[in-house]
């Protein structure tokens, strides 16, 4: 590849993973620094299935022994990824580098959804746009693809726009059947309009007062397609290969003389800090957000295309939707989209289309938070106490929208993607969405094909199953139950999450010990995630313990509290696995919370409860909850520890062990000095009356153990009618 100059440039690589070699076979063997057999591909013409992916030190013996590769993928996202596989199924030896994990930027944080586009269709017949039009009917046939090709992470989902006028009825509905027109073949299922009673049926918790009706369309939910599940390995029944290798910010993309053509590319592996460079004929930037970090990398005046939009999103519990039925709302109060749909047992709502000037993943503000609240409560009914305390997770990711660098406004976008090629020939894949990464992909190596002269083939990923889709079944799980002994509920979703592969970590799964289930133990309670998803996950080159709890499982976007419950034995896991010491041990957690606490809405979420918080009860509320506190503090301290809590549950016969009485007390000691104090607990009290804190253990602790000492206060004591 001739790129004009050697430049030198930073940029921060985002979404997804690692560096990921393709199209490489042959076993060749030697022995890892820890003594385990490697095994080392070399290049071979036929590709052949490969029933394991290869480990992260063979994976670097290929990446540095390719004397050049045809095509190299920079970012590891849905795009990036997409244009990875493309290439090897086209017979291109490719690689690909990325600074992280596999889907760890925008493509982990998205609607959950795989979709045409109902707001773009409308754009597009409102205002005469036929690329509006033709992203729709892009990303429409794109639907029908993902939905056959991983049919265990993806289904059919109904939303229902409730309708308040009447004037809307007539409106939405040809909106909605032009929608399923476009789609034409590929249309899930037909639309269809339900009377006010039937929509309160099967959404009965929404707003009743001045409901009209609503209106059921479908497209596709993605479950776990926005996790690294997607694209890990339908390439590796292709000869294709897999690396965990994580690069720095900083390249050095370099003609080395003019006779030359290729690039050489200077990364660093972060992990073990060795240099090395990689030579390719063609080199692809598929980074989303941080696109014009890449391009500027090449010419320093290039000027942007790309224009940063967030989107916020909020995890509540199940109750808020029904089980399979989300609810959109086109035109909130501010004119954005609000979305409302159910998730992993739980409820996903969220806004798209805010502008923003980083490329980083923004932390959500309370006041992002506070939005999607109010909306929510305008579509559900009194008798539904919308609660800041429901809040479990919460999250802000970029969308990479292509536009006009003198734009302001990303909600005039659509979603339209871009394939831009520079003077030195480097390719730029930009804008689009999840639902058309594979389109996207195609396009990119088209134009690299074209640019460099690459022999190869046309594009073969339409058709194509991803890993897990083979043998999958929807009775799948009840092998797995029969089989190996697991709960339902785990046999579900490793079923659902791994397809046909789930059987392999069911093979791995620890014995309980218990009469049921038999294996399979979870990592939290009110999760089916278990332990032997960590040593898998590991397998498929999680490196750290923010790959586990984001996108290995999902627990970090469904409950940051149940998360960090998880980080311990998620720690001592991987530790065994990878070797680590006590202090990488450390090192481990400290950035997990980290990223739970700012990335995740943790820090939002604990700052509805501090030291500073007002206190705003009742005087018969203060004096109801002082008597309640005094019961436990008996010596009248003014604070309570954790032997006052012992002696009240050992009273009423209730046992709970001491590490979790020193979390429960933490959770409400707002100064940390091992007790909690009077004023603390009307803090907290005061704080679960304005629902800004739900789920309080201590409050439900003490309120249990009250109630408990007043039923056995109740029991007469003195024998009755002078019997015996």
């Amino acid at each position: 590849m001739a790129f004009r100059k050697a430049v030198k440039g930073t940029a921060v690589i985002g979404g997804g993973a690692i560096a990921t070699v393709f199209g490489l076979s042959q076993f060749s063997q030697h022995r890892n620094k820890h003594g385990a057999l490697v095994q080392v591909q070399a290049e071979e013409a036929v590709p052949v299935r490969k029933e394991h992916l290869p480990t992260r030190e063979q994976q670097l013996v290929a990446l540095q022994s390719c004397e050049e590769f045809d095509v190299l993928v920079i970012g590891g996202g849905a795009t990036g990824c997409g244009c990875a596989l493309d290439a090897a199924t086209r017979g291109l030896k490719t690689a690909l580098l990325e600074r992280d994990d596999f889907s760890s930027g925008t493509s982990s944080r998205s609607t959950k959804l795989i979709h045409g586009g109902v707001r773009y269709l409308q754009k597009a017949i409102m205002k005469l746009d036929f690329e509006q039009y033709r992203m729709v009917k892009e990303a429409l046939e794109e639907r029908a693809h993902l939905l056959q090709s991983a049919p265990h992470l993806s289904a059919a989902l109904p939303i229902m726009l409730p309708i308040y006028k009447w004037w809307q009825l007539p409106y939405y509905w040809i909106g909605i059947k032009l929608y399923d027109l476009v789609a034409g073949s590929q249309c899930l299922k037909s639309s269809y309009v339900l009377t006010k009673a039937r929509a309160l049926e099967l959404f009965p918790m929404l707003r009743r007062d001045k409901l009209v009706g609503a209106i059921v369309y479908y497209d596709g939910k993605g479950g776990c397609l926005q996790s690294n599940e997607l694209l890990r390995a339908p390439g590796f029944r292709l000869g294709e290969r897999f690396l965990d290798y994580r690069i720095t910010e900083a390249f050095m993309l370099e003609k080395p003389s003019e006779s030359i053509e290729f690039c050489r590319l200077h990364c660093r592996d972060v992990i073990i800090g060795k240099e090395f460079d990689v030579m390719a004929k063609c080199v692809i930037n598929a980074t989303g957000p941080f696109t014009d970090s890449v391009r500027k990398m090449d010419d320093q005046e290039v000027p942007n295309i790309c224009q940063p939009s967030a989107g916020v999103h909020i995890v509540m519990p199940g109750y808020y939707s029904p089980d399979n039925m989300g609810l959109l709302d086109p035109d909130t109060s501010d004119g954005r989209v609000i979305f409302f749909l159910p998730w992993e047992k739980m409820t996903i709502a969220g806004t798209t289309d805010s502008p923003t000037d980083v490329t980083a993943h923004p932390i959500p503000t309370e006041e992002d938070i506070n939005f999607i609240l109010s909306e929510v409560r305008n579509y559900l009914g009194p008798a539904v106490e919308v609660r800041r305390g429901d809040v479990l997770a919460a999250w802000s990711g970029i969308r990479p929208l292509v536009t006009n660098p003198d734009s302001k406004d990303t909600q005039s976008l659509s979603r339209n993607h871009v394939v831009t090629i520079s003077d030195s020939g480097l390719i730029t894949v930009a804008g689009g969405k999840w639902t058309t990464y594979r389109a996207m992909a195609r396009d990119a190596i088209d134009a690299a094909v074209r640019e460099h002269n690459l022999q190869a083939g046309s594009c073969r990923t339409m058709g194509l199953q991803l890993e897990g889709a083979e043998d999958w079944s929807p009775t799948l799980y009840i092998r797995l139950v029969q089989d190996y002994g697991l709960e339902s509920e785990v046999a579900q979703h490793l079923a659902t999450s791994y397809g046909d592969k789930a059987f392999e970590v069911a093979k791995i799964a620890q014995v309980t010990g218990k009469r049921w289930p038999i294996v399979g133990k979870r990592l939290v309670s009110e999760f089916p995630y278990i332990e032997a998803e960590v040593v898998y996950g590991v397998k498929e080159y999680a490196c750290t313990a923010v790959d586990i709890i984001s996108r290995r499982t999902r627990l970090a976007f469904l409950n940051v509290q149940a998360a960090e419950e998880a980080l311990p034995r998620i720690v001592d896991i991987m530790a065994k696995e990878l070797n680590w010491c006590e202090q990488k041990k450390k090192e481990q957690l400290e950035t997990a919370k980290t990223f739970l606490y700012y990335e995740m809405g943790y820090k939002v979420k604990t700052d509805q409860l501090t030291d500073s918080s007002e206190i705003s009860l009742a005087p018969s509320d203060v004096e109801r909850y002082k008597k309640r506190f005094h019961m436990f503090d008996k010596d009248k301290k003014g604070f309570i520890t954790i032997l006052d809590v012992q002696r009240v549950l050992r009273s009423v016969s209730m046992q709970i062990d001491e590490n979790t009485l020193h979390e429960i007390l933490n959770e409400v000691d707002l100064n940390k000095n091992g007790q909690v104090e009077l004023n603390e607990f009307l803090q907290l009290m005061s704080a679960i009356q304005k629902g800004r804190v739900s789920g309080s253990r201590l409050a439900v602790l003490m309120k249990s153990a009250e109630e408990n000492l007043r039923r056995r206060q109740a029991i007469p004591v003195d024998r009755s009618g002078g019997g015996l």
